[in-house]
Protein backbone atom coordinates (compact mmCIF):
# COMPACT_ATOMS: atom_id res chain seq x y z
CA UNK A 1 0.00 0.00 0.00
CA UNK A 2 1.13 3.19 -0.62
CA UNK A 3 0.80 6.15 1.76
CA UNK A 4 -0.23 8.21 -0.58
CA UNK A 5 -3.56 6.68 -1.76
CA UNK A 6 -3.98 6.05 2.03
CA UNK A 7 -3.92 9.52 2.81
CA UNK A 8 -6.27 10.08 -0.02
CA UNK A 9 -8.56 8.39 1.18
CA UNK A 10 -8.20 9.58 5.01
CA UNK A 11 -8.74 13.22 3.72
CA UNK A 12 -11.59 12.22 1.53
CA UNK A 13 -13.50 10.16 4.78
CA UNK A 14 -12.47 13.69 6.73
CA UNK A 15 -14.06 15.75 4.47
CA UNK A 16 -17.09 13.40 4.33
CA UNK A 17 -17.35 13.07 7.95
CA UNK A 18 -17.13 17.15 8.24
CA UNK A 19 -19.42 17.41 5.57
CA UNK A 20 -21.80 15.23 7.18
CA UNK A 21 -21.77 16.64 10.70
CA UNK A 22 -21.80 20.12 9.07
CA UNK A 23 -25.14 19.05 7.31
CA UNK A 24 -26.60 16.75 9.95
CA UNK A 25 -25.45 17.13 13.40
CA UNK A 26 -23.91 20.26 13.87
CA UNK A 27 -27.25 21.91 12.69
CA UNK A 28 -28.70 20.31 15.94
CA UNK A 29 -25.64 20.78 18.34
CA UNK A 30 -25.81 24.36 17.38
CA UNK A 31 -29.56 24.66 17.98
CA UNK A 32 -29.10 22.76 21.61
CA UNK A 33 -26.35 25.67 22.26
CA UNK A 34 -28.10 28.27 21.17
CA UNK A 35 -30.74 27.24 23.72
CA UNK A 36 -28.96 26.63 26.39
CA UNK A 37 -27.08 30.28 25.61
CA UNK A 38 -30.46 32.27 25.75
CA UNK A 39 -31.87 29.74 28.94
CA UNK A 40 -28.72 31.33 30.62
CA UNK A 41 -29.13 34.94 29.43
CA UNK A 42 -32.90 34.67 30.47
CA UNK A 43 -31.56 33.07 34.12
CA UNK A 44 -29.26 35.97 34.44
CA UNK A 45 -31.59 38.63 33.61
CA UNK A 46 -34.06 37.05 36.19
CA UNK A 47 -31.39 37.51 38.73
CA UNK A 48 -30.75 41.03 37.68
CA UNK A 49 -34.05 41.65 37.48
CA UNK A 50 -34.63 39.85 41.32
CA UNK A 51 -31.59 41.87 42.60
CA UNK A 52 -33.09 45.23 41.67
CA UNK A 53 -36.86 44.12 42.66
CA UNK A 54 -35.02 43.41 46.11
CA UNK A 55 -33.75 46.56 46.67
CA UNK A 56 -36.71 48.10 45.79
CA UNK A 57 -38.31 46.02 48.43
CA UNK A 58 -35.78 47.09 50.58
CA UNK A 59 -36.47 50.77 49.86
CA UNK A 60 -39.78 50.35 50.07
CA UNK A 61 -39.65 48.49 53.58
CA UNK A 62 -37.47 50.74 54.73
CA UNK A 63 -39.79 53.99 53.71
CA UNK A 64 -42.63 51.73 55.20
CA UNK A 65 -40.99 51.59 58.52
CA UNK A 66 -39.48 55.08 58.54
CA UNK A 67 -43.73 55.79 57.94
CA UNK A 68 -44.69 53.74 60.37
CA UNK A 69 -42.40 55.20 62.94
CA UNK A 70 -43.53 59.03 62.23
CA UNK A 71 -46.88 57.64 62.21
CA UNK A 72 -46.50 56.04 65.94
CA UNK A 73 -44.46 59.33 67.29
CA UNK A 74 -47.45 61.29 65.99
CA UNK A 75 -50.04 58.94 67.93
CA UNK A 76 -47.62 59.20 70.63
CA UNK A 77 -47.64 62.85 70.55
CA UNK A 78 -51.85 63.41 69.99
CA UNK A 79 -52.07 60.97 72.75
CA UNK A 80 -49.77 63.29 75.15
CA UNK A 81 -51.55 66.37 74.03
CA UNK A 82 -54.94 64.71 74.99
CA UNK A 83 -53.54 63.76 78.45
CA UNK A 84 -52.31 67.22 78.97
CA UNK A 85 -56.14 68.04 77.77
CA UNK A 86 -57.88 65.68 80.23
CA UNK A 87 -55.33 66.59 83.00
CA UNK A 88 -56.36 70.62 82.37
CA UNK A 89 -59.75 69.77 82.21
CA UNK A 90 -59.76 68.27 85.18
CA UNK A 91 -57.94 71.29 86.71
CA UNK A 92 -60.75 73.04 85.88
CA UNK A 93 -63.70 71.27 87.13
CA UNK A 94 -61.79 70.64 90.15
CA UNK A 95 -61.59 74.93 90.39
CA UNK A 96 -65.00 75.24 89.32
CA UNK A 97 -66.24 72.84 91.92
CA UNK A 98 -63.94 74.96 94.44
CA UNK A 99 -65.08 77.86 93.32
CA UNK A 100 -68.81 76.53 93.75
CA UNK A 101 -68.14 75.35 97.31
CA UNK A 102 -66.59 77.86 98.90
CA UNK A 103 -69.49 80.21 97.31
CA UNK A 104 -71.82 77.84 98.64
CA UNK A 105 -70.20 77.93 102.18
CA UNK A 106 -70.08 81.45 101.79
CA UNK A 107 -73.66 81.83 101.61
CA UNK A 108 -74.35 79.23 103.95
CA UNK A 109 -72.07 81.24 106.57
CA UNK A 110 -73.59 84.76 105.38
CA UNK A 111 -77.35 83.26 106.41
CA UNK A 112 -75.47 81.72 109.77
CA UNK A 113 -74.54 85.30 110.26
CA UNK A 114 -77.79 87.11 109.39
CA UNK A 115 -80.34 84.36 111.51
CA UNK A 116 -77.29 84.91 114.61
CA UNK A 117 -78.45 88.71 113.83
CA UNK A 118 -82.11 88.14 113.65
CA UNK A 119 -81.72 86.25 117.23
CA UNK A 120 -79.21 88.80 118.47
CA UNK A 121 -81.95 91.78 117.47
CA UNK A 122 -84.85 89.32 119.06
CA UNK A 123 -82.81 89.08 122.39
CA UNK A 124 -81.64 92.74 122.12
CA UNK A 125 -85.59 93.42 121.52
CA UNK A 126 -86.46 91.50 124.24
CA UNK A 127 -83.99 92.82 127.10
CA UNK A 128 -84.77 96.22 125.85
CA UNK A 129 -88.93 95.34 126.29
CA UNK A 130 -87.63 93.82 129.76
CA UNK A 131 -85.49 97.00 130.54
CA UNK A 132 -87.96 99.59 129.75
CA UNK A 133 -90.53 97.63 131.81
CA UNK A 134 -87.95 97.79 134.76
CA UNK A 135 -87.28 101.10 133.75
CA UNK A 136 -91.36 102.40 133.49
CA UNK A 137 -92.44 99.50 136.09
CA UNK A 138 -95.16 99.46 133.58
CA UNK A 139 -96.06 96.47 131.55
CA UNK A 140 -95.30 97.04 128.25
CA UNK A 141 -97.50 95.52 125.82
CA UNK A 142 -95.30 93.76 123.12
CA UNK A 143 -98.54 93.15 120.22
CA UNK A 144 -99.23 96.84 120.29
CA UNK A 145 -95.67 98.12 120.38
CA UNK A 146 -94.57 95.44 118.20
CA UNK A 147 -93.90 98.01 115.27
CA UNK A 148 -91.68 100.22 117.70
CA UNK A 149 -89.71 97.46 118.71
CA UNK A 150 -89.01 96.35 114.94
CA UNK A 151 -87.89 99.70 114.30
CA UNK A 152 -85.84 99.44 117.59
CA UNK A 153 -84.39 96.51 116.48
CA UNK A 154 -83.77 97.09 112.71
CA UNK A 155 -81.57 100.06 114.21
CA UNK A 156 -79.65 97.65 115.92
Amino acid sequence: MNINLTLIGQSIAFLFFIWFSYAFVWKAIRAAMDEREKQIADGLEAADRAGRDLELAQEKATKHLKEAKAEAAGIIESANKRANQIVDEAKEQARTEADRIKTAAQAEVEQEVNRAREQLRAQVATLALAGAEKVLEASVDEAKHKELLDKLAAQL
